[in-house]
């Protein structure tokens, strides 16, 4: 398998999801309703989303919309309290948060060897890489929001091949969710690996498998250089 570039996933790939689930625990006692009711809209739009791509922005809106039917409050009012507490809130933990062990050595030593990466996530990036010290390591960052779609949905995903000047098949994608990470990339018609804790099992009936399974980055230094 040769791959020309590659690409990651942010949450729970270039760290454990624990690190802020520890760190956000007071907002979740006081506003787990919010979480939810983000999370029931945001599944919709996963696979629901109309064909047409949205202006940028609009995605908030209709985020927004679904928020607040879910929460029977004012879609604006909703919009806002999201974009406060969790869009900005959530922030300033990426100072604190681990990464994987090897994450920052294996991203420098590709690009010592001259491969182009880039990162697609589905909440925005750039303040978490700022904070989490790797936004000097990227040829390309997209946020799938602002292309009016979520993953799995492949257009995010070109649209990152695109900015990154590769097609889609010379891309190897890195993430840890089989539906929305490996599907996403294979739709695209980019190769995926995926990083699975040691002792959890690849999950079975969740669409195409991925290409390439690890627990440590260094294993994935190695299959991409040999």
């Amino acid at each position: 398998m040769k791959f020309t570039a590659l690409a990651f996933d942010l949450d729970g790939t270039l760290y454990p999801n624990s690190g802020l689930i520890i760190r956000i625990i007071p907002f979740l006692l006081f506003n787990h309703r919010l979480l939810i009711a983000m999370d029931r809209a945001r599944r919709q739009l996963r696979y629901s989303f109309m064909d047409s791509p949205y202006p940028e922005g609009d995605f908030y809106d209709v985020q927004a919309e679904l928020m607040g039917k879910i929460l029977k409050k004012e879609p604006e009012k909703v919009k806002a309290k999201t974009e406060r507490l969790i869009y900005r809130g959530w922030e300033p933990h990426y100072n604190y948060i681990r990464l994987f062990p090897h994450v920052r050595e294996t991203l420098e030593v590709f690009r010592k060897e001259g491969i182009p990466l880039g990162l697609l996530s589905d909440f925005p990036p750039e303040a978490k890489l700022e904070n989490l010290k790797l936004s000097s390591l990227w040829d390309a960052v997209v946020c799938s929001e602002l292309c009016g779609r979520l993953k799995p949905d492949p257009v995010p995903f070109l649209e990152l091949a695109r900015r990154m000047g590769k097609k889609a098949g010379e891309i190897l994608y890195v993430g840890n969710n089989v539906s929305y990470d490996v599907g996403g990339a294979h739709a695209a018609g980019m190769k995926a690996a995926l990083i699975l804790p040691r002792r959890k099992k690849l999950p079975s009936g969740e669409g195409s498998p991925p290409d390439f399974v690890f627990s440590d980055y260094r294993q994935l230094r190695d299959f991409v250089l040999s």
